[in-house]
């Protein structure tokens, strides 16, 4: 048995945690991997999973918060041990460690060519998740990338019949991701804002917030107020949708959501917007959306190209250029047209059936190409075993 170290966290409301979550809980139980994490595992990590799952997931965690503090007693490398180190647009492991078999599976959406090949030059093998990463990497470094595409959980996430709590007369619009510039929630307002002074039934409701409170302080984009923090230690949603024009009567905030509640209220929802100016993978709630038969209107830019097409999405072309808000732009962001994006609205609004059609047929190509955190950690744990004879 090959023991394999997730540095990242895991957890129910962010992205990393939740990649962190499903790999290590699918493997759990697996006979050739023992799954050990970077950070120690506690109860707020597994925060709204049912009692089943947690039992089930628990001894594992804790030999691997065991082995986490033998680990850091030790400053040699780790014999017999393959280490996957998280890293973001920095290319900087969160924890400091070696071991036998080194790959940093890089996710990243505006990351220094220049200090590239130096800082992965310690990794054996690049891991990344979209066909732009890659080839960014290529680029770069001069060093192929395996790619693995990110997942969903297909027993939350599925369709299913609304529950009859909700207005029946509303419209129901879906946008998720921390509040930032590059998810650009600043466009979703502004699109929002003008589709909602036709259209009073419509409702936005938002999953914006996350443990990362500070990234979003401040935030304002192409609006004319930024956000600020509440009393609640979160960025207050209300406020600043309220002081930038939009009606807060049209508004719910979801507040810090565990992911596992989301698919009741996906499957509330009429359609769900991203018009993301990048995305290094290929954006959860997008997936997760899609998972549960709804459709989407995202912005066809970065690492969306792997997942976004006519049939199964309605994806927003024109792209303008972006980048890091105040830097220049780069290459593969992009910046979605407040006009496209009220008309895919509009064309939902009007043809809800054809929409509902684009979403179930997304549900089928999601579960066909195999975009299911289980197909994920089989498919990451083929390409270890492959690569550490």
């Amino acid at each position: 048995m090959r023991d394999v170290l997730l540095n990242c966290g895991l957890g129910v409301n962010f992205g990393w945690g939740l990649l962190g979550l499903n790999i290590f809980a699918q493997w759990a139980h697996d006979p050739d991997i023992r799954p050990l994490m970077g950070a120690p595992i506690s109860a707020p990590d597994l925060n709204g999973l049912d009692p089943l799952r947690v039992s089930r997931i628990l001894p594992a965690a804790r030999v691997s918060n065991a082995a986490l503090e033998a680990h850091q007693a030790a400053s040699a490398e780790v014999a017999d041990q393959i280490q996957i180190d998280g890293l973001g647009n920095d290319f900087i492991a969160p924890l400091k460690r070696s071991s036998r078999l080194m790959i940093a599976r890089a996710i990243f959406e505006n990351a220094d060519p220049a200090t590239a090949a130096e800082r992965l030059s310690p990794y054996a093998h690049l891991l990344t998740a979209s066909t732009w990463t890659a080839d960014w990497l290529k680029a770069a470094t001069g060093r192929e990338a395996k790619i693995i595409f990110e997942g969903v959980d297909p027993s939350l996430f599925c369709p299913g019949p609304r529950s009859g709590w909700m207005d029946p007369k509303k419209f129901y619009i879906f946008s998720g991701g921390k509040l930032e510039w590059r998810k650009a929630q600043d466009l979703t307002l502004l699109a929002f804002k003008r589709f909602a002074e036709r259209h009073p039934d419509a409702v936005l409701v938002t999953a914006w917030r996350s443990p990362f409170v500070e990234g979003g302080r401040g935030f304002r984009g192409r609006l004319s107020r930024p956000a600020t923090i509440g009393a609640d230690g979160q960025i207050d949603i209300m406020r600043w949708v309220g002081e930038n024009g939009v009606d807060p009567r049209q508004v719910i905030d979801l507040g810090l959501i565990p992911n596992v509640l989301l698919p009741g209220v996906l499957r509330e929802m009429d359609v769900a917007l991203q018009p993301s100016r990048a995305e290094a993978c290929t954006s959860l709630p997008v997936k997760e959306a899609m998972a549960c038969g709804l459709p989407v209107i995202a912005a066809l830019n970065s690492g969306m190209h792997d997942l976004l097409t006519d049939e199964i999405s309605i994806p927003l072309r024109q792209q303008g250029e972006s980048g890091p808000q105040g830097a220049d732009p780069v290459e593969g962001w992009g910046e979605s047209d407040l006009d496209e994006i009220d008309a895919a609205l509009e064309r939902v609004y009007q043809d809800r059936e054809a929409a509902a059609a684009i979403g179930m047929r997304a549900r089928d190509v999601l579960i066909a190409n195999r975009r299911t955190w289980a197909d994920h950690a089989a498919e990451l744990k083929a390409w270890l075993l492959s690569i550490d004879r």
